[in-house]
């Protein structure tokens, strides 16, 4: 006679910044709790044939546990955090229902964000958005954000022309400021998701990105970006992952394939500083140590413990 099936966990999330590990952890940890599942937070593992470049983990590599939002999407397609957080709201009511543990898994900041403090996400506007990305000047995006929306303009980079065009394509979209949209990143409420980051030494993080991109190169890394050029463009977000635009640059021939994988590695190591200091600023994070034998062991005992 069996007994009753273990009651669920508290969700977990696993953040730190790229080639840290999470996805290692994260299916240790599973195949150690009956019934955890996998939720992928990743912006750019959603994109079907972006495998290499993305370190998707192989089938080998999730060990038998259910992977969730890997492989839901076209590359031509844009894959957005309203997208994303509608996605994992259905999975894990499905992971309610059935009973089973969710582990989220993720560098994408704002993604995580969107699901663990159930942002209010405002709309797209595709004319207002079209009118900001015709300004040259990065500059005066800024500045024009800034009459509009100050307290949105003291938050974003006058360099991030990125989120300066979604800022002004919503306040200018919506007629309403997009600070107003809720309090933001900058607050840090109470949740149901425990938290944990992993952090690594920055020399050995360093070394961790180039020594993955050797191996992605080995391989076939070049010819899956070949592979996805010749099916057609890549969408404004997936031609946004790193290595895949320097590897593009060498197919068409204005980079050597020396030059592209340095740049690429340059890029990864900068974007993962940019993680760290985002994920640092979360207060209800509890932080690991990546490189520890015993990793899996202490992240378990705590998460045992909440």
């Amino acid at each position: 006679m069996t007994g009753p099936a273990p009651a669920p966990r508290d969700p977990l999330v696993i953040l730190g910044p790229t080639a840290s590990g999470k996805s290692a952890l994260a299916v240790a940890l599973a195949r150690r709790v009956p019934g955890a599942e996998i939720i992928s937070a990743d912006a750019y593992a959603v994109y079907r044939g972006m495998d290499i470049g993305t370190a998707k983990p192989t089938a080998a590599e999730r060990g038998g546990v259910p992977h969730h939002l890997i492989d839901v999407a076209d590359p031509s397609e844009t894959w957005t955090v309203a997208r994303f957080q509608a996605a994992v709201a259905d999975t894990l009511d499905d992971l309610a229902r059935r009973g089973a543990t969710p582990i989220v898994v993720g560098g994408t900041g704002l993604y995580v964000r969107a699901v663990v403090d159930r942002f209010t996400l405002p709309g797209q506007y595709p004319e207002a958005r079209a009118a900001a990305e015709a300004e040259p000047s990065t500059e005066a995006l800024w500045h024009r954000l800034d009459r509009l929306d100050p307290a949105a303009a003291t938050k974003i980079l006058p360099t991030n022309r990125r989120r300066l065009v979604r800022a002004l394509e919503v306040t200018e979209g919506s007629g309403r400021p997009f600070s107003s949209y809720g309090p933001g990143v900058d607050a840090y409420p109470p949740t149901p998701f425990r938290q944990i980051g992993l952090r690594l030494d920055r020399a050995a993080l360093d070394q961790r990105i180039e020594a993955r991109y050797r191996a992605q190169m080995e391989a076939g890394f070049l010819d899956e970006v070949a592979r996805l050029l010749a099916a057609g463009p890549l969408s404004a977000t997936a031609a946004q992952a790193l290595g895949y635009a320097e590897l593009a640059a060498h197919l068409a021939g204005t980079l050597t394939l020396d030059e592209a994988l340095d740049l690429a590695i340059r890029r990864t190591r900068r974007f993962a500083r940019r993680q760290e200091r985002w994920f640092r600023r979360d207060p209800r994070l509890i932080w690991f140590d990546a490189g520890h034998p015993q990793v899996v062991r202490q992240v378990e005992a705590w998460w045992t413990g909440c």
